[in-house]
């Protein structure tokens, strides 16, 4: 027999395990993170190859402070186990801020603070992705825009979101 109590509790749970209800974590510079996010150096040619070498893919994921579609997309997206998963296994994550100030050496050996390396690339607005091949060679004879595989410049849909990363992987 099914009682409220009982359908209140399990009302709960199932709230409370829902990917849309999951609480983003800020970092201290003020950007959501999440704890399989790169670790690095902040040298991108490096950065590619490593991921290469460790059979992954590399992004840059630009975010701000306050950004209300980065938000949605540590809360919603990323905390969608089948996403965050997929992107988590098969991708190395450098998340940078597009007003940041640390120093970045781009592909070419150019250093740049986050902010110009972002205006350097035509990244516009956050969250935006970068998807770059998976070797380094011949980058730095590249134009900056030239160097992506591909770009996401908006937030879409999680299950477009995924189909980025899945394609992107692919090779298509």
């Amino acid at each position: 027999m099914i009682t409220r109590r009982g359908m209140l509790a399990s009302t709960i749970v199932a709230m409370a395990a829902s990917p849309a209800l999951a609480k983003a974590k800020l970092g201290e510079d003020g950007l959501y993170q999440e704890d399989w996010y790169l670790e690095s150096f902040l040298d991108l040619a490096d950065d590619l190859t490593n991921a290469s070498q460790g059979g992954k893919r590399f992004v840059i994921l630009w975010g701000l402070r306050n950004c209300p579609a980065c938000r949605r997309m540590h809360e919603v997206h990323l905390a969608d186990p089948a996403i965050e998963s997929y992107i988590r296994d098969n991708f190395a994550v450098l998340h940078l801020n597009i007003l940041g100030a640390r120093e970045v050496t781009d592909f070419d050996g150019g250093k740049l603070t986050e902010k110009a390396l972002a205006k350097h690339y035509g990244i516009e607005g956050t969250p935006a992705i970068q998807f770059f091949p998976t070797s380094a060679t011949g980058l730095a004879a590249k134009p900056p825009k030239e160097r992506e595989v591909a770009r996401m410049a908006s937030l879409p849909e999680p299950q477009a979101f995924l189909a980025q990363f899945r394609a992107v992987r692919n090779g298509v």
